[in-house]
């Protein structure tokens, strides 16, 4: 009996095969794929799966859940510090960076592998040579763009702040800036937070940490003792909006109910209040990742910005988004107020029962 594989139209060459890319990416599912390699993950909301990484490059034993894959994007993506530092920084991409990774190869490979085992998005460049220089060069150029997407795409969304392959050493967490701002020494050397003295950019300021969901430190922000310009100073090229500040500790205190707050110095003065559940957005407004994040983590959402204008605004804003998802709560602050200002009592009456009404189901 004749094979198959002899029946079918045959390109010249290998080197002539002409890969559409972008056909497969929107043909394959991360599903599919996961499938061919017998990969179980478990789902934790309607499009989103998280589990151990099947990656080769894989080494961490600490990190048991640090894969997850967006169904609705078709992009995965490994927090694990270890395996990014393996593919040089890029924390996921789509199905051919995936498969790329599995088997060790090039994009144009893993296309190849994902035509064969699937029988999708290939064929011939029609009045191309095998071999010849003008499809060679326009191979490359495909190459050379799909590189640069999965450097750009983000993972589940998340991606593009690359994680540290350094710590600060020295930060002094018992220095009177903090105790100024309210700040108890164990509260600053809970997140880390402390005056550095060391050489850099961050010289004479303090430092605080900035992680990832799944607790990767990916830069650190660096606050001015007084009135020197910037007042706050972050590494260029740090998206904000790809992360919720202390998201990691919120995560593991098990709680269903987050507080969410502007600011660095808010977070940890409510976390000290006895409120291990909070994060900062770092500013006032809420991004599309951010809000995933809320909703892919919590069910309930206290809302309290700062009593400003601006401020109740903004919470406003965020809590009309959210509610439709999730159930939010507006906390309202003194006029003027904000929460890094407030004591430890006055948050917690605020944030136990007096926050507001709960607008989760109003129109």
């Amino acid at each position: 009996m004749e094979s198959r594989e002899r029946h079918r139209p045959a390109c010249p060459s290998r080197a002539s095969k002409w890969v559409d890319f972008g056909a497969v990416k929107e043909a394959v599912s991360m599903e599919r794929v996961l499938a061919h390699y017998g990969v179980r993950l478990k789902g934790v909301s309607k499009s989103y799966l998280r589990g151990r990484c099947p990656l080769p490059a894989h080494s961490s034993e600490s990190s048991k859940e640090s894969f997850g894959v967006n169904t609705d994007k078709n992009v995965w993506a490994c927090q694990s510090a270890s395996c990014v530092r393996a593919r040089e920084g890029h924390l996921g991409g789509n199905v051919l960076d995936f498969v790329a990774g599995m088997e060790n190869c090039s994009i144009r490979e893993a296309a190849l592998r994902i035509q064969r085992w699937f029988g999708v998005g290939g064929g011939c460049v029609a009045g191309s040579p095998a071999g010849s220089e003008t499809e060679r060069a326009r191979q490359l150029v495909a190459e050379r763009k799909q590189g640069q997407r999965l450097a750009q795409d983000g993972p589940i969304g998340r991606a593009g702040n690359a994680v540290l392959g350094f710590s600060l050493a020295g930060v002094n967490s018992s220095h009177g800036y903090l105790r100024q701002r309210g700040i108890q020494r164990g509260t600053a050397e809970a997140f880390g937070a402390g005056f550095y003295a060391g050489k850099g950019s961050l010289h004479g300021r303090v430092v605080i940490p900035i992680h990832g969901e799944n607790g990767e430190l990916v830069a650190y922000a660096g606050r001015a003792l007084g009135d020197a310009e910037p007042k706050y100073r972050i590494p260029a090229g740090f998206k904000k909006s790809l992360v919720l500040f202390n998201l990691h500790r919120a995560v593991c205190s098990g709680e269903d109910r987050v507080v969410v707050v502007e600011g660095f110095f808010d977070c940890m003065k409510v976390h000290q209040a006895g409120f291990p559940c909070v994060v900062a957005l770092m500013g006032a407004w809420l991004s599309n990742i951010q809000e995933g994040l809320l909703v892919e983590h919590f069910k309930q959402v206290q809302v309290m910005l700062d009593g400003d204008e601006a401020g109740r605004w903004a919470g406003r804003t965020i809590a009309a988004r959210l509610r439709k998802k999730c159930s939010v709560q507006v906390v309202d602050l003194p006029v003027g107020q904000q929460p890094d200002q407030l004591s430890a009592e006055a948050i917690r009456r605020l944030i136990m029962g007096q926050g507001g009404p709960d607008i989760s189901n109003q129109t």
